[in-house]
């Protein structure tokens, strides 16, 4: 049974079909990459299967339960948890507040416990602040516990992130453009911790421009070319479908006929397979 279903799902802004038609299923366990141009429709894909968008038309159902149209707390109470291509941190906390911030839906301390400042809420805020630690040291941000998340660099911010999204407990966590502006040691750390979220039992739906990333991690990709499906399979036939790859260049090659990005030249050419 399929952890997550699309079915027809549409999402229209005015006269423009953002996505068109999509019909896709994610099994759990998988890492699912969702690739494409640019202005292909995958951030778009990522907030309408979070709530931030409510679909035009089509069903969006996840573990049995159809979320179409709800709210995004709706989804994220039934276990989908996101991170975003530009960091939405709480600056004005620390790293480890913020990673405790993911932690409210599994409170149980009601408004009359803070009131009275109650012992259940002394015990229950000490457990969230070593739950909050344990994730930033299975992120690989022990040397950040104490510290300021407006001191912290640009990666260790990647991964708090994705530990603020494991605070929630999800089944399914979206991760939208994580390798970004990380160098190649941060995206091969970023691989291995991929691999230990699948490893928890958490599904991976992964938007990510970065293909020697993609093609390594994926067990199912699928490609969107202007908000319809272009293509869907595992890395292998994607890398060699040649629909793909005339995408990726029509809108990557330069005058001179050379490769403008990684993304271009990763799907022509291929990369070694990871997994």
């Amino acid at each position: 049974m399929s952890l997550l279903r699309v079915d027809g799902l549409e999402k229209k802004f005015g006269g423009v079909n953002a996505v068109e038609e999509l019909n896709f299923e994610i099994q759990p366990g998988a890492v699912f990459s969702i690739i494409g141009p640019n202005d292909a429709g995958k951030t778009t894909l990522l907030n309408l299967l979070t709530g931030v968008y409510k679909p035009s038309a089509g069903r969006i159902e996840f573990d049995g339960h159809d979320l179409t149209g709800r709210a995004p707390h709706e989804y994220a109470r039934h276990g989908i948890a996101r991170t975003f291509q530009n960091l939405q941190m709480f600056f004005n906390m620390s790293a480890l507040e913020n990673v405790m911030v993911g932690r409210y839906m599994q409170e149980r301390c009601g408004l009359l416990a803070a009131l009275l400042h109650s012992p259940r809420l002394a015990r229950a805020e000490r457990a969230c602040r070593e739950e909050a630690a344990e994730l930033m040291r299975y992120v690989g941000l022990q040397n950040y516990l104490s510290a300021a998340s407006d001191a912290m660099p640009y990666g260790a911010l990647k991964r708090l992130e994705i530990a603020r999204a494991l605070a929630t407990m999800p089944k399914l966590m979206l991760l939208d453009e994580p390798a970004a502006g990380l160098n190649p040691t941060e995206v091969l750390e970023l691989d291995e911790l991929i691999g230990k979220l699948t490893g928890r039992g958490v599904t991976v739906v992964l938007v990510e421009h970065n293909m020697r990333l993609v093609m390594g991690v994926s067990d199912h990709i699928l490609v969107l070319d202007y908000g319809r499906k272009l293509a869907e399979g595992p890395a292998l036939a994607i890398r060699n479908d040649p629909k793909v790859i005339e995408a990726y260049l029509g809108s990557a090659t330069t005058r001179d006929g050379s490769f403008g990005n990684e993304v271009a030249y990763a799907v022509a050419v291929g990369v070694e397979m990871h997994r």
